[in-house]
């Protein structure tokens, strides 16, 4: 990659930073943009957060929906992936018995929304196990799909994985579970801006992703994605200004003239929209830096950096690369011997380099994540720093 994409970003010189997954990272113009409008609510906050509110939150909307392959009512601006996906969980009408099917791959947080719901309700999570190495789409599907019972109620899937950076061929699964009546709820939150992503032509009934991943816009900005027909049923977790007491009648508005699906949760009272009303600007960034090109640079250093670690370590990938994340890979390394958060912290203070180690089952993985700013010399230092500290 071109170091004049480095100098567009706001990253410490002195450390190498190979961690873009967990909260990503925000170029300079966007970045910009997202102070100027923290500028203009601090001016005017009277007229930035009540009267002008709803016309420049539709904006970000008008302008996400078509990257997603969707309108601009069925996506609504919130926080973070895991906010959309607990307004999902908690909205729907779970009873005894029922079963919250997903797999063994899933974040953390998620695992513990679907806990907390299982346990207020009396349903039951149902876990398959994804075989590995994924190799094959009709593995993946065979998997999940003998995991439904006549007592499925909701299909939860990570499009793309947190701790193994897979993508999983979602598709199938989610056509099956509509033909079944099951819900479909994605955790898309490493999605957008990483792989396409056409929503309603997909068929999926809720979708979270972050924004602030891959798309790049500044921290705290994701969307939340309903089905037209089943918005509806979608209640906010906190009741504001955006509610109103025929919100459920047909045919109702929201107390801001959009839906009740969007005015309940988009009008949240004090709050700073800033990063959100930052994404058309990330997309422009995008289109004016040809990041499909960038991204595929990113692609073929990521997927060559693995190579090396895998014959410096002997150990064999998580899938093929059909389903490694295209510029994320979670890569299999020997034990150290030590607490992977004390590896972590070794690799930052030995090395300057920044990067998740962690366990999952059985592998004790050190998780890259390659994006514009990074080169092929910050690659050759994590490869020259894992031989060292692991003395292979």
């Amino acid at each position: 990659m071109s170091s004049n994409l480095a100098r567009q970003f706001l990253l410490r010189e002195d450390v190498v930073f190979l961690n873009h997954g967990s909260f990503g990272a925000c170029p300079r113009p966007v970045f910009e943009t997202y102070q100027n409008f923290q500028l203009e609510l601090e001016r005017q906050p009277v007229a930035f957060l009540g009267r002008d509110l709803t016309a420049r939150m539709r904006a970000p909307r008008v302008a996400l929906s078509s990257f997603l392959g969707t309108g601009p009512d069925n996506i609504v601006g919130l926080v973070n992936a895991t906010e959309g996906l607990n307004i999902v969980a908690q909205s729907l009408d779970l009873k005894p018995g029922d079963e919250i099917l997903t797999t063994d791959h899933e974040y953390s947080a998620l695992e513990k929304t679907w806990a907390y719901v299982a346990r207020r309700t009396g349903a039951q999570i149902v876990t398959v196990k994804v075989p590995m190495p994924l190799v094959s789409e009709a593995a993946f599907t065979e998997a999940v799909l003998a995991g439904m019972t006549d007592r499925t109620r909701v299909l939860f899937l990570s499009h793309i994985t947190s701790p193994t950076a897979l993508v999983f061929p979602i598709e199938p699964s989610i056509r099956v579970a509509r033909e079944r009546g099951i819900f479909s709820v994605i955790d898309g939150a490493h999605t957008p801006g990483h792989i396409p992503l056409r929503l309603d032509a997909m068929g999926v009934d809720f979708y979270a992703g972050n924004c602030h991943k891959w798309l790049m816009t500044p921290k705290g900005s994701a969307f939340l994605y309903v089905r037209p027909e089943l918005q509806g049923m979608i209640n906010p977790l906190v009741i504001s200004h955006g509610w109103t007491a025929e919100s459920k009648q047909p045919g109702a508005r929201g107390a801001f003239g959009n839906s009740p699906f969007i005015d309940e949760l988009e009008m949240q009272g004090t709050r700073d929209p800033a990063a959100w009303l930052t994404v058309p600007s990330a997309l422009d960034f995008r289109r004016d830096n040809g990041w499909d090109g960038v991204a595929a640079d990113c692609r073929m250093l990521a997927q060559d950096t693995a190579q090396r670690v895998r014959e410096l370590t002997g150990l064999a990938a998580l899938s093929t690369p059909e389903f490694c994340a295209p510029q994320m890979v979670s890569m299999p390394i020997p034990d150290p011997g030590i607490d992977m958060v004390e590896f972590q912290k070794l690799l930052m203070d030995r090395y300057g380099i920044e990067i998740p180690c962690f366990k999952w089952q059985d592998h004790t993985i050190v998780r890259l994540s390659v994006q514009g700013y990074n080169s092929g010399p910050q690659m050759d230092v994590l490869v020259g720093a894992l031989a060292d500290v692991l003395k292979l």
